[in-house]
C-alpha cells in the first residue's frame, strides 16, 4: 500500500470511530460525512485497481519488456495480496458483526 492508501484508510477509520461516538457532523452523509457504502465501495475499488495492476506489471515482464524487472514485479504482486487479504478479513469481520447482530435478543 502507498502511503496516500494509508492515509486514506485512516482517514477511513477516523470518520468510523466518530460515526461509533455519535458524532452528528460525521454520522450524516448529507451533512458532510462518508457514507459507509461509498467507503466499502472505494475500498474494494482501490484493491481492483491495485491486483490490475500488479497484472499488468507480470504480462509486461512476461512479454520481456525492458522498463520493467522482477523486483516491481514481485513488490505490486505482494500489494496485491496484501490488500485482497486485508479486504477479506474486513468482510468476515462484517459477516461476524451481522451475525452477532442478528442474535442479540430484541
Amino acid at each position: 500500500m502507498s502511503v496516500n492508501n494509508i492515509d486514506q484508510v485512516l482517514a477511513q477509520m477516523r470518520v468510523i470511530k466518530a460515526q461509533a461516538m455519535g458524532n452528528p457532523e460525521l454520522a450524516n452523509p448529507a451533512v458532510g460525512g462518508v457514507s459507509f457504502s461509498h467507503m466499502l465501495k472505494q475500498s474494494i475499488d482501490s484493491v481492483n485497481q491495485t491486483q490490475l495492476q500488479s497484472s499488468e506489471l507480470k504480462q509486461a515482464f512476461e512479454l520481456g519488456q525492458k522498463e520493467v524487472n522482477l523486483v516491481d514485479v514481485m513488490v505490486a504482486a505482494q500489494k496485491s495480496d496484501i490488500s485482497f487479504e486485508a479486504m477479506v478479513q474486513v468482510r468476515n469481520k462484517l459477516i461476524d458483526a451481522y451475525k452477532e447482530v442478528m442474535n442479540m435478543p430484541i
